[in-house]
């Protein structure tokens, strides 16, 4: 069976202010008395707070970086040199 990781400071500290701002705003906002619209708001802030806390990026997880396999023989471009252009002269007068 697989442990899950702990969850780090970071998560716990942004996750926890999400909670707590989020709930403050929509109660604010709303300016709702009852019960039931005050649960709703702290299930939505809860939920909120959760979402910031799995996003935050966890140290030492960098997506790998894509390897291509390198070319089986080198490729050499083989361009020919420009023909030289005659000198033109100009005629003083």
């Amino acid at each position: 069976m697989m442990a899950m990781p702990r969850p780090t400071s970071a998560q716990l500290a942004y996750g926890s202010c999400t909670v707590i701002l989020s709930t403050l705003a929509m109660l604010l906002l709303s300016q709702t008395s009852s019960g039931v619209g005050i649960a709703i708001i702290a299930v939505a802030a809860l939920a909120l707070g959760l979402l910031v806390a799995m996003t935050v990026p966890l140290p030492g997880r960098r997506p790998a970086a894509v390897e291509r396999p390198a070319p089986e023989k080198p490729v050499r471009a083989s361009v020919a040199a420009p023909a030289p252009e005659p000198v033109r002269e100009r005629a003083v007068s």
